[in-house]
């Protein structure tokens, strides 16, 4: 809202694993008046439950939900470009399953190129490479120490 003036009509796209920070966005997107497109691979998709609740809420505001397997797919058209970690506290033992099931779910300037012209990235920290490339993450469109400095007053 800081940087675009506004949520309404923006679209939102989280290419990564379905997990509780991807629920939050879920739950307030279309809330907000914001279309939300999920990548996810096969197998880390968000909880069932909380996508029932996400489709209904779409609906109700009128917004667009999109899931699909495909990191590009759900990239076109951003106005943000999110993700977080791939390996969550206590998922350690699954590390290597999980960097082999997210090959080609990183964020880079590729991914960015099927984005709006005004994208932004968003990532709550701590961040790997494997998520995202340097190139994004250290770029003018990286919002991350602006989103931690926000949170900060939210704690």
């Amino acid at each position: 809202q800081e940087h675009y003036g506004g949520l309404n009509g923006l679209t939102v796209t989280w290419i990564g694993d379905g997990n509780n920070v991807l629920n939050s966005i879920m739950m307030s997107a279309a809330k907000l008046g914001m279309h939300l497109r999920i990548a996810t691979p096969k197998g880390f998709e968000p909880d069932f439950r909380i996508t029932k609740i996400a489709e209904q809420y779409s609906k109700e505001y009128g917004t667009k939900l999109l899931l699909t397997t495909d990191p590009l797919e759900a990239a076109s058209g951003a106005n943000v470009l999110a993700t977080d970690t791939w390996i969550s506290m206590g998922q350690e033992e699954e590390k290597k399953e999980r960097l082999k099931a997210f090959q080609g779910y990183q964020i880079t300037m590729q991914t960015a190129k099927f984005a709006a012209s005004n994208w932004a990235f968003l990532h709550c920290l701590p961040r790997k490479p494997d998520e995202v490339d340097d190139e994004v993450f250290y770029s003018p469109q990286s919002l991350v120490f602006q989103e931690a400095e926000n949170r900060k007053w939210t704690i």
